[in-house]
């Protein structure tokens, strides 16, 4: 009888094809050591063709385990008690997590040594583990789901004449180094397991539901599928001056889908949960996780700074003409409101980053007819404080830009600006027409 103080032993009368399961439960851990031919009590029973057995082993290790876990097993035969024993040494492996082919890397496919057993992973687990051992980005990493179709993908690609065979699969990441499609490759995929919730409310809070929709599929899919019932709850309002009609949305049809297109492509797919777009009377709210990638502040995307996350989808988007250029998104939302009272807002907390598109036609319109003095002093308060939120969100203000802002003659619009500049609130670079205010 042989006695081991050690949780990282495994005892097996024979073999039996679990020791695949003991063996990538080790190199997914810590390493430790499978002895064939030893009872669980520790009674040594022998092997009787130790070469036979060694070969079952070594073959059952190569051809049921990925990946290639062989540079991290010793499979020896030893003695103990003038008996043939097969000795299976593993250390930890360097490209884990190590699973079963047949299953792939979910559940009922990945073991991990836990104390004196080897236990399956939780989903959570095997993707803890695979960000951790790659050093790379989500998008780079295994995917867990392995049967993947790309019906979606291709008929997109197709009708922008764009190929997409094995090579280009390749080319654009979605298919890895070791052969094996990435995480990438599952966001695109009609398997997608990352969701898009739409949420209707009745008024200006969370109180009353009109209707909820979740969206499902690749997220190109997901993409065209709320753009589309975005726009059916897109109302548009006519206004009349004199004869002429005009027509207005509630919400820019750029800011829409520029904001639709931040959530998808910026977001941590790291996370779960699912992208949320809440809309009620006078907002919609677009909700990514992640929040902004690291090192990158706020004020930055103002700039045009952009730091994707996810550099590779962003790149394929950017294939697709689904975006211009990265860090031009932000730009086009503001600008599409460049002549509205309400601006968007840009929020960012611990892991979530939010776009609020205020509804253009909730907004009341400025009344700049004055009766008296009080009434008048407040009317260009309310007119200076536009010019300098419209400064600060687009770095300078020009004086042609305020007269479209307020709806005012060159003379007014003029008046203003020095005025505030004399406040010490703006800064006049430059002179003449060529004049730009900058917020101080």
């Amino acid at each position: 009888m042989v006695t081991f103080k050690n949780q990282n032993i495994e005892f097996k009368q024979e073999y039996v094809p679990d020791i695949r399961k003991e063996v990538m439960g080790f190199a997914n851990a810590d390493g430790g050591t499978v002895y064939v031919g030893i009872r669980k009590d520790g009674v040594v029973l022998g092997v009787s063709d130790p070469d036979g057995v060694m070969l079952q082993i070594v073959n059952s290790l190569k051809d049921s385990l990925a990946p290639d876990i062989m540079p991290f097993v010793r499979v020896t035969t030893i003695e103990l008690e003038e008996k043939p024993v097969i000795e299976i040494d593993v250390t930890t492996g360097t490209n884990r997590p190590y699973y079963l082919r047949e299953k792939g890397l979910k559940p009922s496919g990945v073991y991990v040594r836990k104390g004196s057993s080897t236990q399956p992973m939780t989903e959570e687990g095997i993707r803890e583990m695979i960000l951790q051992n790659s050093g790379r980005s989500f998008e780079q990493c295994r995917s867990m789901n392995q049967e993947l179709t790309f019906h979606t993908l291709q008929t997109e690609m197709q009708r922008r004449s764009i190929e997409i065979g094995a090579s280009q699969m390749r080319t654009l990441k979605l298919i890895g180094e070791d052969g094996l499609y990435t995480n990438l490759a599952l966001l695109l995929s009609d398997q997608c397991e990352t969701t898009t919730k739409v949420a209707l409310f009745q008024g200006k809070d969370k109180e009353l539901f009109r209707d909820r929709k979740e969206f499902t599929g690749s997220i190109l899919k997901q993409l065209e599928d709320v753009y589309q019932f975005i726009d059916l709850v897109n109302k548009t309002k006519a206004t009349f001056t004199g004869l002429d009609r005009t027509d207005r949305r509630d919400y820019p049809e750029d800011a829409i889908r520029e904001s639709l297109l931040n959530s998808m492509v910026h977001r941590d797919y790291s996370f779960s949960g699912s992208n949320l777009v809440n809309v009620y009377e006078d907002r919609i709210e677009f909700v990514s996780l992640g929040g902004l990638v690291s090192g990158l502040e706020l004020k930055s995307i103002f700039l045009g700074v952009s730091q994707s996350r996810n550099p590779n989808l962003a790149a394929i988007f950017y294939r697709m003409r689904l975006i211009e250029s990265y860090g031009t998104g932000i730009g086009k939302i503001v600008r599409a409101y460049k002549t509205c009272p309400s601006q968007p807002e840009f929020e960012t907390a611990k892991g979530v980053f939010r776009v609020t598109l205020p509804n253009r036609n909730e907004q009341p319109e400025m009344d700049v007819r004055v009766s008296d003095k009080a009434d008048k002093d407040v009317s260009l308060n309310e007119q200076k404080s536009l010019i300098l939120q419209y400064a600060r969100e687009n770095g300078s203000v020009t004086r042609k830009e305020v007269e479209d802002l307020i709806s005012a003659g060159t003379t007014k619009a003029f008046r203003l600006l020095k005025e505030l500049c004399e406040d010490g609130k703006l800064e006049q670079k430059g002179s003449g027409k060529l004049s730009t205010y900058v917020a101080k």
